[in-house]
């Protein structure tokens, strides 16, 4: 393996201005989540906004990795495999 001297890496202005803008957006956009979510918890339909976020949430995941559940039969030969006495 070949040694070689730390890269030197330098904070610009730029940078730390660009993070604090960023920064600002993700805590406004987290903050409106907050506030709908109260309101939603408050009119009672929270809890079953939820479950169906989580359901969506569970189908565009399955989706996007090409996952396709399947129920599993409920039968002993497709848990024993297929003996013959």
């Amino acid at each position: 393996m070949l040694r070689r001297k730390p890269t030197r890496l330098e904070l610009k202005l730029d940078d730390i201005e660009e993070f604090e803008s960023i920064r600002k957006d993700l805590e406004s956009r987290k903050k409106q989540r907050e506030e709908v979510d109260v309101v939603g918890a408050n009119d009672g339909e929270g809890a079953i906004g939820l479950s169906n976020d989580h359901k969506s949430r569970e189908q565009m995941i399955n989706d996007r990795i090409g996952y396709k559940p399947q129920p599993k039969p409920n039968n002993r030969s497709s848990q024993f495999g297929s003996f013959e006495f």
